[in-house]
């Protein structure tokens, strides 16, 4: 009799990836604009240059988003602005 693996009780959805190819070209296109110095932050782009790295792939993931395409949820803020201690 063959037995069936179970899967620690965690369901996957039928779709394996979180981040769908077109926003990671998005994230790729503004680590691009980052390193050619022409990435900014804010609204519009009216702020600063962007020079961090992980700047650079939050607003790539913030414009996928807003393209619709399949990017998670931003985390919500904590109160007070600071993580939570584990």
């Amino acid at each position: 009799m063959a037995s069936k693996k179970k899967s620690g009780g965690r369901k996957r959805k039928s779709s394996g990836r979180k981040y769908s190819r077109s926003a990671s070209k998005d994230v790729e296109s503004a680590m691009r604009r980052r390193k050619k110095g022409t990435l900014r932050s804010g609204k519009g782009g009216k702020g600063g240059k962007v020079k961090s790295r992980k700047q650079a792939i939050a607003i790539g993931l913030s414009e996928a988003r807003s393209k619709g395409k399949k990017v998670p949820r931003k985390r919500s803020a904590v109160k007070g602005g600071r993580k939570k201690k584990r």
